[in-house]
């Protein structure tokens, strides 16, 4: 009888050792599509302010012409990809050309004193700023899950769920170089 209440108990130790290593690799993956969700939601921000920088700019720029385009057409191809890789590249891309905007900004005395400009470069330093902080998180997010899934005990239970390793965004090479300021 005492062995039965020890099998019993061993038994019933291991569910619930599974049933909360099931859990937990189920809290790390929807906390990595909360913060994508957050991502998203910054991104769509970014989206809708972009048009009226563009707006804002293109009297001034004449010479930019072509990036101004570039970010247009970017924006609206990233809007329709659902691929987190390739919202990413697309978002690096459009970064590096915002960048370059706000750098060509110093060409332009009239448009840096223009108010309506300058609180959209507020606004879109302070969603910048946001979306690194975002991308920060789901790369933490990301990094637990995929110790989660790699770690002996929870990779077993993360192999009978086919859960597999995700992807943390990563800065292109050519945005890690400080930005030249040439007047």
């Amino acid at each position: 009888m005492n062995q039965a209440y020890m099998i019993i108990g061993i038994v019933v130790f291991v569910i619930i050792l599974i049933i909360l290593m099931y859990n937990s690799l189920i809290a790390r993956k929807n906390q990595i599509e909360n913060v994508e969700g957050s991502i998203n939601a910054l991104l769509k921000k970014r989206y809708n302010l972009i048009p009226n920088l563009v707006e804002s700019v293109k009297g001034y720029m004449k010479h930019e012409k072509e990036v101004l385009e570039e970010i247009t057409r970017l924006r609206s191809e990233a809007m329709k990809t659902q691929n987190l890789e390739q919202k990413a590249e697309m978002e690096n891309k459009i970064s590096s050309l915002l960048d370059k905007i706000l750098v060509n900004v110093e060409n332009y005395p009239e448009l840096k004193a223009n108010q309506n400009f300058l609180q959209l470069q507020d606004t879109l330093t302070m969603i910048e700023s946001e979306i690194a902080a975002a991308r920060r998180a789901y790369n933490q997010a990301v990094t637990d899950y995929n110790n989660a899934i790699e770690m002996f005990p929870t990779n077993i239970i993360a192999s009978i769920m086919h859960l597999t390793k995700k992807e943390v965004f990563e800065i292109p090479e050519n945005q890690k170089e400080n930005i030249k300021v040439e007047f």
